[in-house]
């Protein structure tokens, strides 16, 4: 996201605190985890909601689609479109990921979910902590986070025709590994927007939804690594 040109004479230093601001922007990818986490409560709860979704293969694919568009949409658009608009669309991709993610829950128990996320919420918020008062230059990470990233993505690919279940192990470590780091670096970059739109105030509340919803997906990776890590091999939800 590129840093806007704004005329000094016209510009109007935020009147928020990194601090406040950063707080804002968890505050916002909390909130979306909240809405994910009410509509998976509401999906698995309705048995029309769930023959709609898990009737057939093709909506599953729809519904992903559907994701994908909309967090392509909201960071190829964020230039274009009011801070109010992203806003929604990052709620309407929380509520959608929701219906999706009632998967999880359908799977494990519900209570075991929820100390899982308890677990991941402190380990994130550390790497958060870290990431927003080391003095380090957290940039030269990205390399290294998008190497294992796109390692995860594709192990997950060849996970559709080989069994890998054998480095089950090692795939989960090195998937909470890299989306720790994510963590921390996503959290660097909140200040990194903050003092290069602090003139631009409108800028400044549409970088703030892009880094909450990087924040949302990377804690709801996080998770589900964390969860397959110690979460057992699934059960009854009851």
């Amino acid at each position: 996201m590129p840093v806007g040109f704004v005329d000094p004479s016209e510009a109007r230093k935020s009147a928020l605190s990194v601090g406040k601001y950063t707080a804002k922007t968890y505050l916002w990818m909390f909130f979306g985890l909240a809405v994910t986490f009410i509509i998976s409560m509401i999906t698995i709860s309705s048995p029309s909601m769930l023959k709609l979704v898990y009737g057939t293969r093709a909506a599953c694919w729809i519904i992903l689609l559907v994701e994908i568009i909309i967090v392509i949409a909201l960071t190829a658009s964020i230039n274009k479109i009011s801070a109010g608009a992203a806003r929604v669309l990052f709620l309407v991709y929380s509520a959608i990921n929701g219906i999706t993610f009632s998967s999880v829950f359908l799977t494990y128990n519900v209570a075991e979910c929820v100390y899982i996320f308890a677990v991941s919420a402190v380990i994130f918020g550390i790497m958060g902590v870290f990431g927003y008062v080391t003095k380090q230059d957290l940039s030269s990470w990205r390399k290294v986070l998008m190497f294992g990233l796109f390692g995860l993505i594709l192990v997950a690919l060849l996970s559709f025709f080989l069994n890998l279940s054998g480095m089950s192990l090692l795939i989960n470590l090195a998937g909470v590994a890299v989306f720790l780091g994510f963590a921390a670096y996503d959290t660097q970059k909140i200040k990194a927007f903050y003092y290069g739109f602090q003139y631009d105030p409108v800028m400044l509340k549409k970088a703030s939804v892009i880094s909450a919803l990087q924040l949302y997906l990377d804690f709801i990776n996080l998770f589900l690594y964390v969860l397959r890590l110690f979460g057992g091999n699934g059960g009854s939800r009851n």
